[in-house]
């Protein structure tokens, strides 16, 4: 699968921003650190961003947050949340918009399939926390620390 290159992305990033911008007034997403039973976390890479981030996706209307978490891990992992996800903290999410908030949890998953490349997601896999992979983003980075309590929580993604 073709990787589509970095001013591709800020378009099509954009184009999409515009679109929630008309169709929303503020947009909310979900993202988690999803970790397996051996304590590695789950993390994504998409075609059309950069870097290795950890799942998640938007809220839809009508829809809640856990429902949307359940649902973007799903389809972003084939992962299935063991108990009740914890929300670690909502963040404003300057990197596109300024009216973008995450809620970002941490939750318990088992995988219930392999996960196959596709349009969205080119590789997706569980990292012990000293292995990340070579891209992982500086925010990832950032989250899990906080997760860790190696940091205190940002207000700002």
């Amino acid at each position: 699968m073709k990787e589509i290159r970095p001013w591709q992305s800020r378009l099509l990033m954009r184009v999409v921003h515009i679109y929630f911008a008309i169709a929303r007034g503020m947009t909310m997403g979900v993202r988690a650190a999803c970790f397996d039973a051996e304590g590695r976390v789950f993390l994504v890479r998409h075609s059309y961003v950069p870097g290795w981030h950890m799942p998640g996706g938007g809220i839809e209307r009508n829809e809640t947050a856990e429902d949307a978490l359940v649902k973007e891990l799903r389809e972003e992992g084939n992962l299935k949340i063991i108990g009740r996800p914890q929300l670690v903290q909502i963040y404003f999410n300057t990197s596109a918009t300024r009216r973008d908030h995450v809620l970002f949890y941490r939750a318990t998953v088992e995988q219930t399939a392999p996960r196959a490349p596709d349009r969205e997601i080119v590789e997706c896999g569980f990292f012990a926390l000293d292995a990340l992979p070579e891209g992982t983003t500086a925010s990832t980075h950032r989250r899990l620390a906080e997760v860790a309590g190696e940091r205190q929580p940002d207000q700002v993604w």
